[in-house]
């Protein structure tokens, strides 16, 4: 079949591999990991199974379960770029038609009937890179919810965030979020370059789904980097999703969970007057978690507050992150709380929780909490200007810092909004403050879900005439993007910077699909469908359209 422009070099790359390795498992074990390679990986080398095993296995060592690891059998064929321009690096991932559709079809059919045919009581757990992805998406709709503790793609060439829509997409303001987004830092994330699998989380699916998408991601952000497709494993994705998805098998085999994120914990604790009465049960509880956190591997650190009429700044600084680095160092700071002022019932939370946010030196790929210990309500707008949503805009900015609140039953209503715009929660029940500490501890979210920001403007292309001949078909249309990736059929034909695209020899018996994919300084614009029907026999040729 010839093609325009520069053409892909296709590789069909068929691992000679059949035996199923296994990990600690009979026969028929209790729980399956399966995960599908990307566009010309080896079965059972490439590093994406490889580094999803190894982030996963190291957790289920610790349990008593019985389990075996599979890297899917199926092509995974490969789409070598020879000659075009260096920025699109090396391999891309594949589409659905030709060698492409026979490779995914082949993984669809494989996983489908592991799933649905062997093992009847064996749960599953699926991953799936770039090509692989699409497999396991399209799988989805043909296999038993129940069967599936979690499924996670990663690079997925066929992603679907429809906050990412829009020239003021409501992701860039942290709004609307998709419940299986776990990581897609690019705000203006919409649609994979081969389009979108809609809906992407099907009915009895909920909570089951999670997608991660790399900041540059050429397949799947708006952005146009190939080195960020290629860097899951370098760039901690694996590892990162390894906890959630730990989390899901530990819940549904109802087993001890003893493996957390590293932890950032800071403790704000009101310091005027009226919590003469409740410090020392305050500061107790701060202690238990401060050693959790510690022993688990995190850091903790420590302030107090007031109100912004008595001192200014409103908040005290006890010890941080580096300072604060033992629970002997933590308690010694914990008895220099001393109580003062606090004439009025509201304090200078707003104020304090902001300035404090912004001065500690967040890890990156930490669990972040920001536990704030009260019996007053707080001043909104605070003294100084601080808003709640000044407030939630930092904490999301930075992973987010899930802020949570231990007060008193008269005032926990007024802290609802805060805590959940921020992923926390309120507790008002001193006999159930252990299990709040255990909650935090056990979080997994170490990654944003999204990094907010301003939207940059996308390009976009606009079809001027089609003609649609005999043998091929005639394309003109304007763009205002540097240059535009196209395929058919999602199988990936080159790019130009022509204004006029001449395919040749398309196979008029069938329905085709060419997309134009516009781009500019780094940004992958929205893709245009041009729906090429099939010929029917006998029918007069248009001509046009």
């Amino acid at each position: 079949m010839k093609k325009f422009l520069l053409l892909s070099a296709l590789v069909l790359i068929v691992s000679s591999v059949s035996v199923i390795k296994t990990t600690n498992a009979s026969k028929c074990p209790e729980l399956r990991v399966v995960f599908a390679r990307g566009s010309g990986g080896g079965r059972w080398d490439s590093g994406g199974y490889i580094s999803f095993k190894e982030s996963l296995e190291e957790k289920l060592k610790t349990t008593n379960l019985d389990y075996e690891f599979i890297d899917l059998d199926y092509p995974a064929v490969g789409v070598g770029l020879e000659h075009l321009d260096v920025t699109l690096g090396a391999y891309i991932s594949g589409g659905e038609s030709y060698k492409f559709g026979e490779s995914v079809k082949i993984g669809v059919n494989n996983l489908t009937k592991m799933i649905n045919d062997e093992c009847k009581t064996t749960k599953y757990v699926l991953g799936g890179y770039s090509q692989g992805a699409i497999v396991l998406m399209k799988t989805l709709s043909n296999v038993p919810p129940d069967k599936i503790i979690y499924a996670a793609t990663f690079g997925d060439p066929k992603i679907y965030l429809p906050e990412g829509e829009g020239l003021l997409p409501a992701a860039c303001r942290g709004e609307k979020l998709s419940s299986y987004r776990m990581y897609v830092p690019d705000c203006q994330a919409h649609k994979g370059i081969l389009g979108a699998t809609i809906p992407y989380q099907p009915v009895g699916y909920e909570g089951k789904i999670g997608t991660w998408c790399n900041k540059r991601d050429i397949l799947c952000s708006s952005k146009f980097s190939v080195s960020d497709h290629e860097s899951y494993e370098k760039d901690g994705l694996y590892e990162d999703a390894s906890r959630p998805i730990f989390a899901k098998i530990t819940d549904f085999f109802k087993i001890p969970n003893h493996i957390s994120s590293l932890h950032d914990t800071a403790f704000l604790i009101d310091a005027t007057w009226s919590m003469d009465r409740l410090i020392d049960q305050y500061k107790a509880e701060a202690e238990r978690l401060a050693k959790q956190t510690l022993d688990s591997g995190g850091r903790v650190a420590l302030y107090s507050y007031y109100d912004l009429n008595d001192f200014n700044p409103a908040y005290k600084q006890l010890c941080d992150f580096e300072s604060c680095n033992t629970i002997d160092i933590f308690k010694e700071k914990l008895n220099e709380i001393e109580l003062g002022n606090g004439g009025d019932k509201n304090e200078s939370l707003l104020s304090s929780a902001f300035h404090v946010m912004k001065t500690l030196k967040w890890k990156y790929g930490s669990t972040k909490s920001l536990v704030v210990l009260t019996d007053a309500g707080f001043h909104s707008p605070d003294h100084d200007g601080t808003t709640l949503s000044d407030v939630v805009k930092l904490s999301k900015s930075i992973d987010p810092v899930n802020i949570y609140v231990i007060t008193n039953e008269e005032n926990g209503s007024d802290y609802l909004e805060l805590t959940s715009l921020t992923d926390g929660y309120v507790e008002t029940d001193f006999d159930k403050l252990d299990l709040l500490t255990d909650h935090i501890i056990s979080r997994t979210d170490a990654l944003p879900k999204v990094e907010e920001g301003n939207p940059v403007s996308l390009p976009a292309v606009s079809i001027r005439k089609i003609v649609d001949n005999k043998s091929n078909v005639e394309i003109d249309y304007s763009t205002d993007g540097d240059f535009n990736i196209v395929f058919m059929n999602d199988e990936l034909l080159g790019i130009t910077n022509n204004n006029k695209l001449i395919i040749n020899d398309i196979d008029k018996t069938v329905d085709n699909v060419i997309t134009i994919v516009p781009v500019l300084n780094e940004s992958r614009g929205k893709s245009v469908d041009i729906k090429i029907p099939k010929n029917v026999p006998g029918a007069p040729n248009t001509g046009g359209h």
